[in-house]
């Protein structure tokens, strides 16, 4: 699968994570659910798991590391609207019911607002 879609196969030590750290949350992800089976009878049935793997990974599944959204929803631009109706529900939950907080008021998790593997350099522009 990998040559078919372009990908140049990395050559890192075994049971060494170090390669691209989205890449292996992904997998760890996948392997851990429930349907990964133990072998794929050919090609085709990995195809047709990853298929239905990453269709679920980017649409349904929500991601601790983007506020709790699903990339889809991050990458059409609807992040910043879901995370203020989820906060007018904690600060409506917070207004019913303030002794179930014990701390503070409950808050949106926050929204990244970039993320890199390789973050390209800045470079300084000099003004004369």
């Amino acid at each position: 699968m990998l040559a078919d879609l372009g990908i140049t196969k990395t050559h890192s030590r075994p049971h060494t994570s170090n390669d691209n750290p989205y890449s292996e949350s992904q997998f760890r992800t996948m392997k851990y659910r429930p349907e990964f089976p133990d072998r794929f009878g050919s090609i085709q049935d990995a195809r047709a798991f990853c298929r239905r793997f990453f269709d679920w990974y980017n649409n349904q599944h929500h991601h601790s590391g983007i506020g709790l959204l699903t990339p889809a929803q991050v990458h059409s631009g609807q992040a910043e609207r879901l995370r203020q109706q989820r906060q007018t529900v904690f600060d409506a939950a917070y207004l019913r019911h303030p002794n179930r907080f014990v701390r503070t008021a409950p808050q949106a998790p926050a929204l990244p607002t970039a993320a890199w593997i390789n973050p390209p350099e800045i470079s300084e522009k000099i003004v004369a």
